[in-house]
């Protein structure tokens, strides 16, 4: 049985996904979550557009729920002035009882990740170094509240005050989002993670045996990092009318046509057994926890279709 599969879904903090409802609805879809079933309820980051900003849905989701893991996918970390990040995340690990799993990334390349830096006045080049150095920071406030000082290639800080500490020792996990081999080599060294979102299942396979080379070659245990998955889905018993709610999905979210956007993401859609099978390719090749981003529009479209997901979940725990 591969009953150490989790399944989780993304809230849809964004106000081109909630439409016209009341946004404090959103607590209320986490709670519905979890009580379908999931095992995780996740946020995704940005300033570039309305939403409800991550930290603080998560913060609103913590007292409402008591099992579901509350993960960021992924947290911008760019956006937030790290030590301060340090002790929110810290808060929000304290508050949900040791619940909180942090991924991060550095932003899309292009039009769609540099502007989030010009906003943030932090320079776009050496991106990737500055957010593992982020990481490394956090990781000493929690863990070496005594160590006054940080001094690294880019992040440097001394008089660095007492932190707030984690709910669990050495504070929460933190996943990498990313799939180039400079991203795969970085999650085997030093992350808890890896959540990618390949299109295509086989790719994801290829790249999970490079990532288990260099968590190896890195001293570190075989299960030292858990392999995620990102995917968008949409269950529809009619294609045609399961495509066109999809590429409105596409069109409101990335401003891009959904064929477009399937080239670069994880897209499954159809039935449920389509759907099922799909996200099936990449259990088999290794995915271990499961992040949907349901890919409809307007809060009630939103709640029937974690409605017609929850099914699936038994179902992707089988071999």
């Amino acid at each position: 049985m591969t009953d150490d599969i989790s399944v989780g879904v993304l809230l849809p903090i964004g106000k081109a996904q909630w439409g016209d409802a009341d946004p404090r609805e959103l607590a209320g879809f986490a709670v519905q979550a979890e009580r379908l079933g999931f095992d995780s309820v996740w946020v995704n980051d940005g300033i570039a557009e309305p939403r409800i900003e991550a930290l603080t849905m998560l913060a609103a989701a913590a007292p409402v729920t008591e099992r579901v893991t509350l993960g960021t996918a992924a947290l911008m970390a760019v956006l937030r002035r790290p030590v301060q990040a340090a002790q929110a995340l810290a808060s929000l690990d304290l508050l949900s009882g040791g619940r909180l799993t942090v991924t991060v990334g550095a932003g899309f390349p292009g039009h769609f990740g540099r502007p989030l830096y010009e906003l943030s006045e932090v320079p776009w080049p050496r991106r990737f170094a500055r957010l593992d150095e982020t990481v490394s920071l956090w990781r000493q406030l929690w863990n070496d509240p005594g160590k006054t000082s940080f001094h690294g290639e880019i992040l440097r800080f001394d008089g660095l005050p007492r932190s707030t500490a984690p709910f669990r020792a050495g504070g929460p996990p933190i996943w990498l989002a990313g799939i180039t081999p400079a991203a795969l080599a970085r999650a085997g060294r030093m992350y808890d993670g890896w959540l990618p979102y390949p299109p295509d299942p086989a790719d994801y396979g290829t790249c999970l045996a490079d990532l288990h080379r260099a968590t190896k070659e890195a001293g570190r245990s075989h299960d030292a990092v858990t392999p995620a998955m990102f995917a968008s889905v949409l269950i529809a018993d009619d294609p045609e009318a399961g495509r066109r709610t999809l590429e409105e999905f596409c069109l409101s979210n990335y401003g891009l046509p959904l064929d477009e956007v399937a080239k670069i993401q994880a897209i499954a859609t159809g039935t449920a057994e389509q759907v099922a099978a799909r996200l099936a390719e990449y259990t088999s090749a290794g995915a271990r926890h499961l992040v949907l981003r349901l890919g409809a529009t307007g809060l009630p479209s939103l709640r029937d279709q974690l409605e017609r997901v929850a099914p699936l979940i038994p179902r992707l725990r089988r071999p």
